[in-house]
């Protein structure tokens, strides 16, 4: 049933640069304290499980699961639910979040480019803003579609890059180059690319435009909350040390553009794409 995970190699990269990628990922997510910023979203895994019309007593597996949001939605629907992720410091929280609720969900060290499941293992494959980030695009649709079994569900709400968070990734890449040679995570946020990706593994695929609203007392709030809790930022602070403020006032700049409150307040509607295929 469930075996170690793996690291496959990205096209045009060897297999140790990849290894360097990844341990550096595992750091970046483990670092500030990504639950902070899972917390926020949660609603978006509601949605997510709601949508994806889970039954109870269905194989559930949440993958790149993070502190378990769509895991944890998808076990109040009395689903038998398997949370993977490649970083044990975010399923440590999970599994406290599960045991806080009385929720019977199994979390597993793995990664989204090779899962630890057979072959049509689950009734229903979830992500929430989770497999995107992997590097191996193709490799992770192949995953998803394949420890589905057929007839099943695949179900994945994902950043689009024309929104607010695909907007404050090429913010922190303008100032901390993203690596070479990966494809942007928020690509599993476009339409077209979901296509290539997911059209010809699945007999059905359903993209519905999506949006979350972050809120916070002002635009430096948001920026303060970012730079403390969520690792990509975190680090990105970290690697500019004392040239950091540049990156700051763009952060507060772009959520300023982005609020929408007429209350004095920040409110920023943020847009993802929820996915929902068939096998």
């Amino acid at each position: 049933m469930c075996r170690g995970p793996g690291i496959p190699s990205v096209e045009g990269m060897t297999e140790l640069v990849l290894d360097g990628l990844k341990a550096k990922q595992q750091k970046t997510w483990a670092s500030g304290d990504y639950g902070a910023v899972a917390a926020l979203i949660q609603p978006i895994a509601e949605e997510l499980v709601q949508a994806a019309d889970l039954s109870a007593g269905s194989r559930v597996l949440d993958v790149a699961a993070g502190t378990g949001n769509a895991a944890i939605a998808a076990a109040r629907c009395g689903c038998r639910v398997v949370a993977t992720d490649y970083v044990p410091e975010l399923l440590a929280r999970g599994r406290d979040r599960a045991a806080a609720e009385h929720l019977a969900i199994d979390f597993k060290v793995a990664d989204a480019e090779n899962l630890p499941c057979d072959d049509g293992e689950h009734d229903a494959v979830l992500s929430v803003v989770g497999a995107m980030f992997a590097p191996d695009q193709e490799k992770v649709a192949a995953e998803l579609v394949r420890v589905c079994r057929p007839g099943g569900t695949i179900a994945m709400a994902n950043w689009t890059p024309d929104g607010f968070i695909g907007e404050m990734f090429r913010t922190v890449g303008r100032r901390v180059p993203p690596p070479a040679g990966i494809r942007g995570p928020v690509e599993w946020g476009s339409e077209a690319r979901v296509r290539e990706l997911l059209g010809g593994r699945v007999r059905e695929l359903h993209l519905i435009p999506r949006v979350f609203v972050f809120r916070f007392e002002s635009a430096e709030h948001f920026a303060d909350y970012f730079r403390a809790h969520y690792g990509p930022t975190l680090k990105a602070f970290e690697a500019l040390g004392a040239d950091s403020k540049p990156l700051y006032d763009d952060l507060v700049e772009l959520a300023a553009r982005y609020n929408s409150a007429t209350d004095g307040t920040c409110k920023i509607p943020s847009a993802y794409l929820q996915v929902l295929a068939v096998r």
